[in-house]
């Protein structure tokens, strides 16, 4: 086993402007389904475009449409930069 291994950052670590394709994502249930239902499968890309003032939540551009992610749950999404 390789301990220096990475670790696959998550959507939620996205700086605003970096883009990134989705690798995993590693939700359960109904908040799973409803991502999906969002277009955020394996393959798509997407961009950061926006933080609240706050930090939380993000604003994501995902398939011609902005959609905003808590980062607790945006922590489930792993990405390839």
């Amino acid at each position: 086993m390789n301990t220096n291994a990475m670790p696959i950052p998550s959507l939620a670590q996205l700086n605003i402007g970096q883009t990134c394709h989705i690798n995993t994502i590693e939700l359960t249930g109904l908040l799973k389904r409803r991502i999906l239902d969002l277009g955020l499968v394996p393959g798509t890309l997407v961009e950061c475009v926006r933080r609240s003032p706050s930090g939380n939540p993000s604003a994501y551009h995902v398939r011609g449409t902005t959609i905003a992610l808590r980062n607790e749950d945006a922590d489930f999404i792993k990405v390839k930069l």
